[in-house]
């Protein structure tokens, strides 16, 4: 029996071409909830962007997983905070400083960006994002980070990548990237979610389109990728759905049973 959603927002349940939600999803969101299943907003972004991003003015979840999976919170607070070693931000600081790419650093309740060039400009518009004050980056970061944004191409994330321990990357644009630690993806922080509320982590829903999105995806109880997804994500998925704009979030639950119609 399935007691938890965790669904992405950007293409999943949010729409970059109606930029908004489809009433089908928000209507199946309220229906799932009366019946006592629990909804979660899991993104790359951090909880001040969710916010940003108008998604609840069409859903209100019952807690949020951020900055692919680093940190979950629940009733306002964190219940799981998983950071980036300070060894890492220093030497992303460095390799940002020496191949001049805009770095943004992610904290629990902020961010901040090194510099601001097109790079940081296109991918920020085409998500409809704002991005932080640019600061100068002491050599040694003494706060703590939970995500980084390098603003580069494939190239210059080759040069850096290999330098950083335990790292790995999510490419969300052709100019921006993730940063974040091996042990950390959208599927630990469902988990410490399902944990926290006593739940067994084969409970859950997991839903969404990116690559960001394949770890949740394959340790769901139930995995699905949306039709405009990557042919990567769709693999790894118990059932391909239609695409957000065709009403996929709506169908995905109405397949399992979570609605019992779709209702637009």
């Amino acid at each position: 029996m399935i007691k938890a959603i965790f669904a992405d927002i950007d293409q999943t349940l949010y729409s970059h071409q109606t930029k908004c939600v489809p009433l089908s999803a928000v209507n199946a969101v309220k229906d799932m909830q009366k019946k006592g299943i629990l909804f979660f907003l899991c993104s790359g972004r951090n909880a001040y962007l969710i916010g940003k991003s108008g998604v609840y003015d069409y859903v209100k979840p019952d807690g949020i997983v951020t900055m692919n999976g680093a940190q979950a919170i629940i009733g306002g607070e964190s219940i799981y905070l998983h950071p980036i070693p300070k060894e890492v931000v220093d030497a992303l600081i460095k390799f940002a400083k020496r191949l001049r790419f805009g770095l943004t650093l992610i904290e629990e309740k902020e961010g901040h960006i090194n510099m601001i060039d097109e790079r940081v400009i296109s991918a920020h518009e085409k998500y409809g994002t704002r991005f932080p004050q640019p600061r100068t980056f002491p050599d040694h970061y003494d706060r703590v980070v939970y995500q980084a944004i390098a603003y580069c191409d494939a190239f210059d994330e080759s040069l850096f990548l290999p330098h950083l321990k335990d790292c790995k990357t999510a490419r969300w644009d052709e100019y921006a990237v993730y940063i974040m630690p091996k042990d950390c993806d959208k599927s630990k922080g469902a988990e410490a979610v399902m944990k926290h509320l006593g739940y067994n982590g084969k409970e859950a829903l997991c839903i969404g389109d990116d690559i960001n999105d394949i770890e949740m995806i394959k340790n769901a109880g139930i995995g699905i990728a949306m039709g405009n997804a990557s042919d990567d994500v769709k693999k790894e998925a118990d059932f391909v759905t239609d695409s957000v704009d065709n009403d996929g979030f709506a169908k995905a639950m109405l397949k399992y049973g979570l609605i019992d119609k779709i209702r637009k």
